[in-house]
């Protein structure tokens, strides 16, 4: 099998060779999601436009996101003999002027790039590596992420793609599970469950038909490390399900992604077609004997099918509904009540490198019982916003002020959320706090599929707290008790502490609502349901207390609890509050001091925005006597 693999590498580098030795430039452009909400399709149809007006002939190729997304749109520019340059922020107009500096003038532009990725170097443009944001990465998952082109299985297959599945062919089934185990894998989406283990209880388990399932249905708000990986590097979550299939016994697996996603399912699709016409997919894989077909099916998008026994109910075409306890594993009963393998897009994407590289070199990164990386989606009040990979272990503040360079506009860190609408929210004594599974799960949160969203001094953390209960309730299948009422109960207590209703004994309630619904709830939607609220009264207890007692908020966020006044002896009359609220809740005259009639102020503060630094004229007070002032911008 393995003599079969590099007769089909050295095709795949025979057919990469033209372009390599053409002597081109390589124009690379990020054209993942992230980079198409930017403008990535537009500022590809003007390198295009560009090369043709300047009579150059340049290799172009689109590839996914390597992260930075705060910097989108990325365009890299590979000129022969030179090192790969990263360029950040391009629009038409600037990429247009940077291919004729760089490609006609040979200047690289040092005031428009980012860095040099890989090797090389270049005067007045530094290496990414050694930048902040990824001096404390570490690229296993993501390695090939921005990189190859996602869209050509020969890239993939060039960089060692499939080669772990060739190895693994040469091998029996319970030397790849063994493996698997001792590198100490976990699984990645969100209960960090050994992944040796599964693996063993599907390979034991006896039946004629097995399955491998991949969970990608990444629900959480504020999450797309799966997406990223689906649409960046599509044939290492294929080569996993197959290696899982052969170690398990399975000869069918099916892809479960949502629907909101139509460029990973385009690019899942095209990596399916090319893997089965080079036969690492399909009947007798590499001679092999072993057989492997996947399916992709689309979920409607119901947050609770990432419950493993919902996902498989979705899939056999039945409402997305986790199954009472006591249930089997569905190792032991899962689709169609066969032994289902089921697993998150990282566990498997990362899987091929553990076979290939073996379990010591997996190991040799992370903390003691959870090894690896983690991939998390950076997002919130963060100057760089994105898609990190760190090793576990990693202490919570390098993550958020090395990699993500702190917080928006240099305001205070207050609090971050991990493992999205079912984690917790961490203070500020916490950020020395390593991340990984066990650690957080001890302080409080979780780490989930991979969401990190950071929060600022200007966010309220009961607000917070109802946000994210609101989105569970909705996303609850409504089939126990617990969840479908005790969530309802909870999020009606937090919308009358934050609408000037919250009584004494409400914070108390909540603690023992929390508890019973994570008690009595049959699947994890529920069991986790109630962390975000939880954990903000555990770390935040005075927010919740001064919106009960002093009617107060203090990060002045809930309308009930706030007014805006203008100050009649700073207020100068100008009128630039009257002309921008929506409400016309603002009248006088001008060079007169200005009212709010409170009854049609809508509390969008747009008038504390227009108002002149230099008069700071309009007032935001909260409070029993709205007393707590708060002045214009």
């Amino acid at each position: 099998m393995l003599q079969k693999y590099e007769l089909i590498r050295k095709e795949a580098e025979e057919k990469l060779a033209p372009v390599k030795e053409s002597g081109k430039p390589l124009i690379i452009v990020g054209a993942a999601t992230c980079g198409r909400a930017t403008g990535a399709l537009d500022v590809l149809q003007a390198i295009k436009e560009k090369l043709k007006d300047i009579s150059i002939d340049a290799n172009i190729k689109q590839v996914g996101c390597i992260g930075m997304c705060y910097a989108e749109v990325l365009v890299d520019i590979v000129k022969p003999g030179k090192p790969r340059i990263c360029y950040g922020n391009m629009t038409p107009e600037k990429v247009g002027e940077l291919l004729h500096d760089y490609l006609l003038e040979d200047n690289p532009r040092p005031d428009l790039a980012l860095g040099i990725v890989g090797e090389g170097q270049l005067e007045g443009i530094p290496n990414l590596n050694d930048s902040p944001v990824f001096k404390s990465q570490q690229r296993v998952i993501l390695k090939n992420c921005g990189h190859i082109d996602p869209e050509n299985i020969d890239e993939y297959i060039a960089v060692d793609g499939y080669k772990g599945l060739a190895l693994c062919l040469e091998r029996k089934p319970e030397d790849i599970i063994r493996e698997v185990t001792s590198a100490g894998l976990r699984g990645r989406g969100g209960a960090g469950f050994p992944t040796g283990r599964k693996w063993e209880a599907c390979f034991k388990a006896k039946s004629d038909q097995k399955y491998v399932v991949c969970n990608a249905d990444e629900g959480d708000p504020g999450a797309f490390m799966d997406r990223s990986v689906l649409e960046g590097d599509p044939h290492a979550l294929l080569e996993g399900m197959a290696i899982a299939g052969y170690a398990t016994g399975s000869s069918k697996g099916y892809i479960y992604v949502r629907a909101e996603y139509p460029l990973a399912i385009a690019r899942l699709k095209t990596a399916i077609e090319q893997a089965k016409e080079k036969n690492l997919l399909g009947d007798n894989i590499l001679g092999s004997g072993f057989s492997f077909d996947l399916e992709i099916f689309q979920g409607a998008g119901a947050f609770v099918c990432g419950e493993s026994t919902a996902l498989v109910m979705s899939i056999e075409g039945n409402r997305g509904m986790p199954k009472p306890l006591p249930r089997p594993r569905t190792t032991e009963a899962g689709l169609w009540g066969k032994p289902t393998l089921l697993n998150n897009v990282k566990t498997f994407a990362v899987a091929p490198q553990v076979i290939h590289k073996g379990a010591k070199w997996f190991a040799s990164t992370g903390s003691e019982n959870c090894k690896g990386t983690a991939v998390f989606a950076l997002t919130g009040k963060i100057k760089r916003s994105g898609l990190v990979e760190v090793p576990m272990g990693i202490e919570l503040k390098k993550i958020i002020f090395e990699v993500g360079g702190g917080i928006l506009g240099d305001k205070k860190f207050k609090a971050v959320q991990t493992g999205g609408p079912s984690g917790g929210c961490l203070p500020e004594s916490k950020l020395n706090l390593p991340v990984d599974f066990d650690s957080l799960v001890k302080a409080g949160s979780i780490m989930g599929s991979g969401g990190m969203v950071v929060m600022d001094e200007t966010t309220c953390m009961v607000d917070v707290a109802r946000y994210f209960l609101n989105f569970t309730v909705d996303e609850s299948c409504g089939q126990c008790a617990p969840c479908r009422l005790g969530t309802q109960q909870m999020l009606a207590i937090l919308n009358d502490i934050c609408e000037r209703k919250g009584r004494e004994g409400d914070i108390e309630l909540l603690e023992e609502l929390g508890a019973s619904i994570i008690e009595g709830s049959i699947c994890g939607l529920g069991n986790t349901a109630p962390n975000p609220v939880l954990s903000t009264i555990k770390y935040f207890r005075e927010e919740y207390e001064a919106h009960i007692r002093d009617k107060s908020c203090p990060a002045l966020v809930c309308k009930s609890l706030i007014e805006y006044r203008i100050n009649p002896e700073k207020c100068q009359g100008c009128g630039r509050c009257r002309r921008s609220c929506p409400a016309e809740a603002i009248s006088g005259n001008r060079k007169e001091p200005h009212v709010i009639d409170p009854s049609r102020c809508t509390k969008c503060g747009i008038c504390l925005e227009t108002c002149p630094e230099r008069f700071s004229a309009v007032e935001c007070v909260t409070g029993k006597d709205r007393s707590n002032i708060k002045g214009g911008q």
